[in-house]
């Protein structure tokens, strides 16, 4: 878009309808702030709770901690709630706060770049262009299925599928299916589909850590008083949040203490698992933590169980309807489920984002992702993301983190109207690189880098560009407000009155 002065002007841009564009969003309100707009791909709200739908789909984090603190439900069903009610929590965030008519749907960001001369965001979606004074990217890193390039996958004449896109009209009864991972949604798929399926093939890489899921329903009491009495609420959510702070030191500073949980997890799966060579392929080679904890209670029994095949090796080709592992097993299988993640280290939105030299943010960040306090990257003004480089956790609330970066969006749209007139913040390249050093140099202790693992944590290059090395206390107090000293001031130079038009005054 090389001329925008004829299309659709905000003061803020979001991008996504997840946990962190709609939590955007209801604090751009309360900061004052109604001139935005929420820019989502799909025809709803709810991000990754929308996409997968997959048999068994429910999140790993208690239900009283895995919502907003502004938005308190005193009414989830389960301590570990469905995929179905944090999708309903979110329409009804949507909702509460007013939102929907700030949210475009069916606008898929094609393009955004910076328009150094008018300090602002160029953007194009498939709904139609527009331009903003401010780019908060909550596109989140579980939203872009990845499957692996597998020769001959082309040729399969069955059905295949990524667990986020499951197909709920192909029919897996009796049918002889292929489980490709062994992660978080894979362990919830396989109890929910093998006394379905007339053969489950398993093809494990690396086996996880996996802990009993103590899971139950909320009696109605529990959520009576709840409802009546709210600090009955906010005293559950901050047992479970202190509970969560005081295991982090384990996983950052003292790897070696995590040796009695990984006993309790070995008696978790001898309990369920009594032969000896498949309790051998399911014993992980690694320090529990490395890579993510995964909690069950049913996968273990269910790969006990006569119809399953667990092959202790990736998937390597496809001949015909015949898939073969690395090292050389084969089955035939009429359906292939890939659970093999998302691009998290290699967000496809970063190709779409062109900063003031040219340069896509991908190629900005192609030795590694890195941003300044988890949130802005030099070149790219007034752009911001969340859940961003080094911001996730490895065990405890990702919205705990998601709160945080809006305090620090909230004070970054603050400083913007303070500093006054058309202007802009850029992080400087050594602010970010300073910050970039202290994470790093805390990640070396940590059991995601010395576990003995390879994670989707780590990028190509081996290097942790995905979890945050301390406490949610301490990012919180780093990300509480924006430091002027970080940021370069871009100020637009000034127009001449008989040059200036309509949209450029509204800008100015």
């Amino acid at each position: 878009m090389a001329e925008h002065e004829d299309v659709p002007h905000v003061r803020v841009a979001v991008v996504g309808a997840g946990f962190g564009g709609l939590g955007a969003a209801v604090r751009l309100r309360r900061e004052g702030v109604t001139d935005f707009v929420v820019l989502e791909r799909a025809d709803s709200v709810g991000g990754a709770w929308r996409d997968n739908t997959y048999p068994g789909c429910a999140c790993d984090v208690p239900s009283h901690l895995y919502s907003f603190s502004f938005a308190p439900h005193p009414d989830w069903p389960r301590t570990f709630s469905g995929q179905e009610h944090i999708r309903a929590y979110l329409e009804h965030v949507t909702d509460t706060f007013r939102l929907r008519p700030h949210i475009r749907f069916g606008s898929e960001v094609k393009r955004m770049a910076w328009d150094a001369e008018k300090l602002c965001w160029a953007i194009e979606t498939s709904g139609g262009n527009l331009t903003a004074d401010v780019v908060v990217s909550a596109t989140g890193p579980l939203s872009d299925p990845r499957i692996p390039d597998i020769p001959g996958l082309d040729s399969f004449p069955g059905k295949v599928f990524h667990s986020a896109r499951w197909d709920h009209a192909y029919d897996l009864r009796g049918k002889r299916v292929a489980m490709v991972g062994t992660g978080a949604s894979a362990i919830q798929i396989v109890p929910s589909i093998q006394p379905d399926v007339a053969r489950l093939t398993l093809f494990q890489r690396t086996p996880p850590w996996v802990m009993p899921r103590v899971d139950r329903a909320i009696s109605g009491f529990e959520r009576g008083l709840h409802r009546a009495l709210p600090f009955t609420a906010q005293l559950r959510r901050g047992l479970l949040w202190g509970i969560r702070e005081l295991q982090v030191q384990a996983f950052t500073k003292h790897p070696n203490e995590l040796g009695f949980v990984e006993q309790l997890a070995k008696r978790n799966m001898a309990r369920a698992i009594k032969d000896p060579s498949l309790r051998a392929k399911l014993t992980p080679d690694y320090r529990i933590g490395c890579k993510r904890i995964l909690l069950s209670s049913a996968y273990y029994p269910a790969l006990a169980r006569p119809n399953v095949d667990v092959v202790a090796s990736g998937l390597a080709e496809v001949r015909g309807s015949t898939v073969v592992a690395a090292d050389g097993s084969e089955a035939e299988v009429d359906a292939i489920i890939f659970g093999t993640g998302f691009h998290v280290t290699d967000m496809p939105i970063a190709e779409r984002v062109v900063g003031a030299d040219g340069r896509t943010l991908a190629e900005a960040w192609k030795d590694g992702m890195r941003a300044l306090r988890g949130a802005s990257a030099p070149g790219f003004p007034n752009w911001m993301t969340i859940i961003g480089p080094n911001t996730g956790l490895g065990n405890s609330s990702m919205i705990l983190i998601i709160e945080s970066q809006l305090n620090y969006m909230a004070d970054f749209v603050r400083q913007l109207g303070v500093l006054g007139g058309r202007v802009a913040l850029d992080a400087r390249p050594s602010a970010r690189d300073a910050w970039d050093d202290r994470v790093q140099e805390r990640m070396k202790r940590t059991v995601w880098n010395t576990g003995g693992c390879t994670s989707w944590y780590l990028d190509a290059n081996g290097r942790n560009t995905t979890v945050w090395p301390g406490t949610t206390t301490e990012f919180r107090k780093v990300t509480r407000r924006v430091h002027l000293e970080e940021y370069e001031v871009l100020r637009a130079p000034r127009v001449p009155a008989e040059q200036r038009t309509p949209a450029a005054e509204a800008r100015a």
